[in-house]
Formats: C-alpha cells, sequence, structure tokens
C-alpha cells in the first residue's frame, strides 16, 4: 500500500514533503540522535582545554570617560583649553561636535597602581585596591560611534540586528552546569536597558533556548515565571507534561530543532521556579558580605546585581551580563560632569566590583572565572560640542580608541597592555578591535572562534564575522 501511494506522487509533492525529512535527519546528524529530542543545554566540551569555565560581563552602558578613568595624558593636561589640531579631527565625524573643538585634559587626579604600575584615578578608589588582579588593556577600538551599533557589534559581532549575543553563542558552545538555572543570565541596573536593547542578548538565528534570561533582585525575579493564581504546582507540572507530549509528537514528525527548544525552554521554566528564588535572595548572605558588595536586599542597583552575579556563577550558570546606564558623560547636566558627576556614579560602582573579585578569590572561583569590564567606545580628548562654553566638562563619543579590562582566569594580572597617542587620539601601540576582544574570550573558554560556527541561509556565522586575531600577549 506505502509503495502504491509513492508512485502516485509527484515530484513536486516528494520534494515538498521531503524537505521536512531533510531537515529531520539534518537535526538528527547535528544532535545524534533521531527521533528523541536531546537537551540542548547538556553540557558540552569546548575545542581544546579551556582556562575560563565562565563569565561575567560588566557593561557599563554609555561608555565611561576612559581619560578620566584609566589613561593617563599630560601633555592634554598641559593643552588643555587650546584648540584641536585640524590634523586630529579632519574627515572624522562625531556625534555632537563640529567645528574646532578644545582639548580637555582630565580634571582628575592620577596614580600608579600595583605591580604593573596601572593608572587609575581618584575616581575609582576600590580599584586601587585590586590593581594586581587587573589585566588593562588601553588600545581598544571600535568601528561604531553611536551606542545601539556599538553595543551591538561588541555583543553580537554586528551593528545590525539579528545576530546571537556573546553569551548566547558561548552557552550555545558550551551548554549549561546547572539544568534548574538558565545558562546566560542577564542583569539591569539604573533603570534602563542599554541602547542596543534586548538584542544584546538575544539569540538571532540561533535556537532561542540559548538567549538570555533576564532577572531582577527585586519582585519575581523572572516576569511571569510565577504560576498564576488558582494554579498549584502539581497542575503546572501536568500543563508542562501535556505540552511535552504534544510537542514530542510534533518534533518526531517535522524534526523541527525550534520545537525541541520550546519543549526545554517549557520544562527549564518550571524547574525556575524553584531554583531561581532560591538564588537570587542574596538575605542568605553575610550581613559582612552584603556591606562588602554594598548591597541591599530586596532592593535594585548595580551591588545587588554584582553579588547576584557571583552567586549565580557559584551555582554553575556559564555567562553572566551585567548592564548599568548611566556612563554617557557629555556634560549636558551635573549628573554628567566629569568632576563631581563621575564621582558619583563611580561610587556605586568600583566598591562592588571590587567585592566581586575578592569574594570569587576567597571562594576559589576567580581562576576558573573570567571578567571583563568595558564601554561600548570611548570618550574625546575634547570637550562635547554643545557643552564647549558650559561650566559643566563633558567628553562627546570616540570609537577610535579606549580602555577595557579583564580579570580572572587565564588573562595577567596586574598588567597593562597597548597604548595611546600623548594627546589620547589614536592607538600608538598594539590596537584590538572589538572582534579581537570577542576571539580572545571565545579562547580563553576553550573555543577556536573561526570554530564555533552556526550555518543560516546558506553560510556559517560566527561571533567574530570574518575577522578577529586572539589577543596572545594578554594571556597568562
Amino acid at each position: 500500500m506505502i509503495a502504491d501511494a509513492l508512485l502516485t506522487q509527484t515530484r513536486r509533492h516528494f520534494l515538498g514533503r521531503g524537505s521536512l525529512g531533510l531537515g529531520a535527519a539534518a537535526w538528527a546528524t547535528l544532535t545524534g540522535t533521531a527521533a528523541t529530542p536531546v537537551n540542548p543545554l547538556a553540557p558540552r566540551a569546548p575545542h581544546f582545554p579551556a582556562k575560563a569555565k565562565r563569565v561575567i560581563y560588566l557593561h557599563m552602558s554609555g561608555a565611561p570617560p576612559h581619560l578620566d578613568l584609566f589613561d593617563y595624558k599630560p601633555s592634554l593636561v598641559q593643552h588643555t583649553g587650546k584648540d584641536c589640531p585640524e590634523s586630529l579631527t579632519k574627515g572624522k565625524r562625531f556625534a555632537f561636535t563640529s567645528g574646532t573643538p578644545k582639548l580637555l585634559g582630565t580634571p582628575r587626579t592620577f596614580k600608579q597602581y600595583g605591580r604593573g604600575g596601572i593608572w587609575m584615578s581618584d575616581a575609582v578608589p576600590h580599584f586601587h585596591e585590586i590593581a594586581d588582579e587587573i589585566c588593562m588593556v588601553q588600545s581598544l577600538k571600535t568601528d561604531e560611534f553611536n551606542h545601539a551599533p556599538a553595543e551591538l557589534l561588541l555583543f553580537t559581532g554586528s551593528n545590525r540586528q539579528g545576530r546571537p549575543g556573546m553569551g548566547t553563542w558561548v552557552t550555545y558552545g558550551l551548554g549549561s552546569e546547572n539544568q534548574n538555572l538558565p545558562g546566560f543570565v542577564v542583569l539591569i541596573s539604573s533603570g534602563v536597558q542599554p541602547s542596543g536593547g534586548q538584542n544584546c542578548w538575544g539569540s538571532g538565528f540561533l535556537p532561542s533556548v540559548y538567549q538570555g534570561v533576564q532577572c531582577r533582585s527585586k519582585g519575581d525575579p523572572v516576569l511571569y515565571v510565577s504560576d498564576p493564581k488558582g494554579m498549584s504546582r502539581t497542575t503546572r507540572k501536568l500543563t508542562i507534561d501535556a505540552l511535552s507530549d504534544l510537542n514530542r509528537l510534533q518534533a518526531d514528525a517535522l524534526g523541527n530543532p525550534e520545537t525541541t527548544t520550546r519543549m526545554a525552554q517549557y520544562e527549564l521554566a518550571f524547574r525556575m521556579q524553584t531554583a531561581v528564588p532560591e538564588v537570587m535572595d542574596i538575605s542568605k548572605e553575610s550581613q559582612q558580605t552584603i556591606a562588602d558588595y554594598g548591597a541591599t536586599p530586596g532592593g535594585a542597583s548595580f551591588a545587588n546585581n554584582c553579588l547576584l552575579a557571583r552567586r549565580l556563577v557559584q551555582q554553575g550558570v556559564r555567562f553572566v551580563q551585567l548592564f548599568d546606564w548611566g556612563w554617557d558623560f557629555h556634560g549636558t547636566s551635573p549628573r554628567e560632569d566629569i568632576r563631581d558627576g563621575l564621582t558619583k556614579k563611580c561610587a556605586t560602582m568600583d566598591k562592588p566590583i571590587a567585592a566581586l573579585i575578592r569574594d570569587l578569590k576567597r571562594l576559589g572561583l576567580l581562576d576558573e572565572t573570567l571578567i571583563v569590564w568595558s564601554g561600548e567606545f570611548g570618550r574625546t580628548p575634547f570637550r562635547e560640542g554643545r557643552t564647549a562654553k558650559s561650566q559643566v566638562l563633558g567628553r562627546d563619543h570616540y570609537p577610535d580608541c579606549y580602555s577595557i579590562w579583564m580579570a580572572g582566569a587565564g588573562v595577567k594580572h596586574g598588567f597593562r597592555y597597548g597604548e595611546t597617542d600623548e594627546l589620547g587620539f589614536d592607538v600608538a601601540e598594539n590596537p584590538v578591535h572589538v572582534h579581537d576582544l570577542q576571539a580572545t574570550i571565545l579562547h580563553l573558554l576553550g573555543f577556536h572562534h573561526e570554530r564555533l560556527t552556526f550555518r543560516f541561509q546558506g553560510r556559517d556565522y560566527r561571533l567574530t564575522d570574518v575577522h578577529g586575531h586572539v589577543v596572545q600577549d594578554v594571556l597568562a
């Protein structure tokens, strides 16, 4: 009977239905199974032994003024108030500055700290204490001078929407060490989403089970994860089981990987109802630890998120990404002044980060955890055009050079890499593009960045696009 039915099929019928079978076969080849859906978050080995097992990415959304934090330029200070030489700005575009801007040296006080003599300003006093843990990179550069495309380029490898985020790629490659928690968690402070939006932690064309899950330290840890009123946990489990049965039938029939993803997400959400409130409850920490971070149980702050990041990686979360808004120091208000405004903003940030590094070290987790601190670009060595005659000091966006730092697994400690020119206009030594940073992070996690790929629309995509080199000199 089946053979007779096949004889009556046209070529169009065969190709139309056969395409579904080919998709199922391809998925079976990738996962090593034919009909039985596998757990997409199961732990997987990287390409080679890794220095880092997990990442905490601390992103200062808005781009901190690196020249007032880490990149000390005495020559720029000497020339403060003078016209910027045309040769340094000719042919360049700036977000809010035109004409001939005035050079602006830092009003901050700088000193060198730690074995490596890392320059730091008085704006980050708690960082002075952890200078020997930091690998400072002072020659980063990007292609974008506006916030959203710069953040997208940094986290997805493209300045346009639609690509997977860095944490998504990592979770896709490594899976999760804790099956009751997401492999990739996002925490946001200062009340504003990053300019790049949820695309910074989205799944793009990767299965959506790998995307970042946004959690909160105030209210329900995850939106919509609680049971509706009148529904018990037993009833919810019966619902999940029924949905899984239906999805399994569809997965067996069509072989669509998104069906498996949907099943995994439902099951994970059910397990998260117990696991997430437990790990997100920082009141279980000692009073000393809470004080070290400057955290407030039940509140919402960057300090709370730093403590949560430690708790999450301690429980096996693979990638934790913190976004803190408020670092766009144009000088349009006192809050954006690189003097008092920067002092106040840094006070919310440097103490909890220093506590995070000390805490991870105390627990023996720092050697396996990579910490990255960055903005999406730098700030200009001259005054922002709109505020050039104001009493408030601010800087414009600047993509050509800026400072970031790393700490923990696999990077040199108390080390400074790269150099900008004497006025801070360009990289003078050892340039590092954002694609190089991405390649280096993946390398520390055990990946050849050119081999961590996903085929989409006929070609292999990767986080580093068609670029990127591992910065070997910063590796321990």
